[in-house]
């Protein structure tokens, strides 16, 4: 399970030169769970209730309803106190924990020192008055905080992403939220494998937070990245050393033949409808992604499966329990 970055929706993350990779990584091996935080993405966006204690629920929610028992879990950022509370209440569901750019205390947390709370709440401000709007300055504040070294479209798409995530009232909500929020007291009590990454020069948490959290954390390991980034990019050199340290840290749990490991979660979303027996034309409509993008995904899952027809790869993906969901259905009217 993977709870991201608050700039991120479940639909345009495949678009994003900063997600899909991480996407991919994550879902090479896996099947990878991900959620919108609640007022964002695919949420709902009015009338919503942001406390720290909502947060908790949502994330418990979504375990709930994903109907795992045991999973490993990567979480990022302010995310990563959400979810602090039910790894150390339930010890025995999460098998590997992965914390991302985090701190033990949030910056507007009482704990915080005088100075990084003034500059947290000038960044809210800014966030605030640029969030809905594209111009120098205000407008690309927190991209520029988040991925210094991005280039020209990873910069671009992260700033549209921005816009499509949210409102700009959500998104401080969220944010304020996420930042006021303390797990230092529960960090002792984890007791899982816990790996702990941290961009060495990151200008949104301090690279001692994250020491911090690992040292707090008993036999945590700590990575330190060396980049600028917050939020590390596949075009730099920290990028194979992260996906290097998380594959050798996450356990492969797959049923699955080999060659179906080696899909991408979008692959397997088009392969599933593929069984079931929808047209390129469906697909694209349903996976809200292009006829080429379709076309393209179909081809590289036939190379992947070694199928030389659509229909041979069918024939072996219903073989391996995809495209079963709907004959379910049926079976049931």
């Amino acid at each position: 399970m993977w709870v991201a970055h608050f700039v991120h929706h479940l639909n345009f993350d495949w678009d994003s030169p900063v997600w899909r990779p991480w996407i991919s990584a994550l879902a090479k091996r896996h099947t990878l769970i991900r959620y919108d935080f609640r007022g964002t993405g695919l949420s709902d966006r009015s009338g919503v209730e942001f406390t720290f204690e909502k947060l908790v629920e949502d994330f418990e929610a979504v375990v709930g309803a994903s109907g795992v028992r045991n999973f490993s879990l990567v979480a990022m950022s302010g995310g990563a106190r959400v979810v602090l509370p039910f790894v150390v209440s339930n010890p025995d569901r999460v098998d590997r924990l992965v914390l991302y750019g985090t701190s033990p205390t949030g910056p507007l947390t009482a704990k915080a020192p005088p100075e990084r709370v003034e500059n947290m709440r000038v960044q809210l401000k800014a966030f605030e008055m640029g969030w809905p709007q594209d111009i120098p300055g205000f407008g690309t504040f927190l991209t520029s905080l988040h991925i210094p070294d991005a280039s020209a479209e990873q910069a671009r798409s992260f700033n549209e992403l921005l816009r499509l995530t949210t409102s700009a009232e959500n998104g401080v909500a969220l944010l304020r939220t996420l930042v006021e929020s303390d797990m230092q007291d529960l960090l002792p009590d984890l007791s899982c494998p816990t790996l702990v990454f941290h961009s060495r020069q990151s200008a949104v948490l301090p690279f001692d937070d994250g020491r911090k959290v690992a040292a707090l954390v008993p036999d945590a390991r700590f990575v330190p990245l060396e980049s600028r980034n917050h939020i590390v990019l596949d075009t730099e050199p920290a990028w194979k050393q992260f996906v290097r340290e998380l594959d050798e840290f996450l356990p492969t749990h797959s049923a699955r033949a080999e060659p179906f490991d080696e899909l991408t979660a979008r692959e397997r979303d088009v392969l599933e409808l593929l069984a079931q027996g929808i047209s390129n034309a469906d697909i694209s409509v349903q996976l809200k992604i292009s006829a080429k993008t379709v076309r393209n995904h179909v081809s590289t899952v036939l190379g992947k499966l070694g199928a030389n027809s659509r229909a041979h790869a069918v024939a072996v993906a219903r073989d391996a329990g995809f495209g079963r969901r709907v004959q379910t259905r049926s079976s049931q009217v």
